[in-house]
């Protein structure tokens, strides 16, 4: 099963381009997945302390 986006692509390609860069082909993907795993463990970090909300500093 393929995996939501979790960012917006031109906003990513945009800010890249704003700093002199160019995006590759795969780095939007590439950033999703990284941001899923993030907020995945933010999730735990956060169901362990006895909550449901996850806080910045979960992150």
């Amino acid at each position: 099963m393929a995996e939501d986006i979790l960012v917006v692509a031109s906003k990513v390609k945009d800010y890249i381009k704003s700093k002199g860069g160019q995006t590759a082909g795969d780095v939007v993907e590439a950033l999703s997945k990284k941001l899923a795993r993030k907020l995945d463990k933010a999730v735990e970090r956060a169901k362990e302390n006895g909550r449901v909300t996850v806080k910045p500093y979960d992150l």
